[in-house]
């Protein structure tokens, strides 16, 4: 069996869409007369192959996609409608072409008897184990579209976080790329007519001016030679960041940077617990969660520390007893769920942890863009003084010696 799309209209006119599972063409069109219909169009509709999808990075669906579709299922679902004719409606009205075939594909597949669970699993690129756990549990627990709200809301939230800290780095980057662009420009062809001037004249150049005239020389001889190193490097760094060694180094090297650290250290941390008040709330046993937690992080740093909290775990040990024994969570985090595990009121414990460094993220990014405009602009002062002050300085000792 295949699975077609077609147009046609009825005896009114309206136009009718839908997609249909045939052996072929001839018996959708026969299907179609039978029901009085005029065929427009009859197509072979392309599936999605979950192992093809899976090494395709282009094809990765946008987080806004997910949010609109994890919403309308909710929706669809608190109306009472069946699954398979929700994802069959999603098909149509999703305008994403990579997300539209993947909800197709597994349409098919709950169409064939699968769970909506099991099919979402295929594709992990886009539906992570976070959301294939928390789906699962809704399906056993009945909680479908709660849980899907959840997740669309788990969308949203993790969108607003790397907007707000993409913001904030827009006006430095944007700033020193300037600097760099018109520097660069600078050495390679304004400093190059000076020192043919300043060399003639005999005058003693200040440290300042050989140090500018002897960069603008080497930039001239061996721009190829920097392009190279640079793009060797960036090939080697790349690589090494993919080791399981050198992914760990790079992840506690972020939590270290000055100021930064502190945000990447918060994000972190939200992460985390956003993700395991959410499993928590769809019936998601705590061992379990912890598990799920762990692969969807983004941390080697976190993803050791709950490794270390889940064997405890297992063993019969307190979560909070895990986690204090790291550096890396904040002891109120430790002590909060010290709280809620005492009181058995964990999910809400967890919770107002995720809305207390939700809000330290929104202060620490709003501080960042203060902090980081005079800082920028004391940089941007000292490298335009360093420019006049080279170039300047020989002059004026020339036109004082004429």
């Amino acid at each position: 069996m295949s699975v077609y799309s077609y147009k046609a209209k009825n005896k009114r006119g309206q136009l009718i869409e839908g997609i249909v599972d045939a052996s072929s063409e001839d018996a959708v069109s026969n299907m179609l007369h039978e029901k009085e219909l005029a065929i427009i169009n009859i197509g072979k509709r392309e599936q999605a192959n979950a192992e093809e999808y899976k090494f395709n990075f282009l094809r990765r669906v946008k987080n806004k996609e997910l949010v609109v579709f994890f919403r309308q299922m909710a929706v669809m679902i608190n109306a009472n409608l069946p699954i398979v004719k929700i994802l069959r409606i999603l098909v149509r009205q999703t305008s994403d072409k990579n997300l539209k075939s993947i909800i197709a594909h597994v349409a098919d597949e709950v169409d064939g008897g699968a769970k909506l669970s099991e099919a979402m699993g295929e594709f992990h690129d886009t539906f992570s184990d976070f959301y294939v756990n928390m789906i699962r549990s809704g399906e056993t627990s009945g909680r479908l579209s709660e849980v899907m709200d959840y997740l669309a809301s788990q969308q949203e939230s993790d969108y607003e976080l790397q907007s707000k800290v993409r913001g904030a780095m827009i006006y430095p980057i944007f700033i020193l790329a300037g600097l760099a662009l018109v520097g660069g420009i600078v050495m390679v062809f304004v400093i190059p007519q000076i020192t043919s001037v300043l060399k003639e004249s005999g005058v003693v150049l200040p440290w300042s001016t050989q140090a500018l005239i002897w960069t603008a020389e080497f930039l001239k001889n061996f721009w190829w030679a920097i392009i190279l190193s640079l793009a060797l490097l960036s090939v080697i760094i790349n690589f090494y960041v993919h080791t399981p060694s050198g992914r760990y180094a790079f992840d506690v090297f972020k939590l270290k940077i000055p100021i930064f650290g502190k945000i990447f250290k918060n994000i972190y941390i939200v992460r985390l617990m956003r993700s395991f008040s959410t499993l928590l709330k769809g019936g998601v046993p705590v061992s379990r969660a912890l598990e799920v937690v762990r692969d969807v992080v983004g941390s080697r740093v976190y993803e050791d520390i709950l490794t270390r909290t889940i064997a405890n775990v297992d063993e019969g040990n307190p979560i909070a007893e895990s986690l204090s024994d790291s550096k890396h969570i904040p002891v109120l985090v430790s002590q909060m769920i010290s709280v809620g595990e005492e009181s058995g009121k964990l999910e809400e414990v967890v919770e107002k942890i995720t809305d207390f460094y939700d809000r330290e993220i929104d202060n620490s990014v709003r501080n960042l863009s203060v902090l980081i405009e005079p800082i920028v602009m004391i940089f941007l002062g000292l490298a335009v003084g360093f420019f006049v002050a080279a170039v300047i300085l020989p002059m004026w000792q020339l036109s004082a010696a004429m």
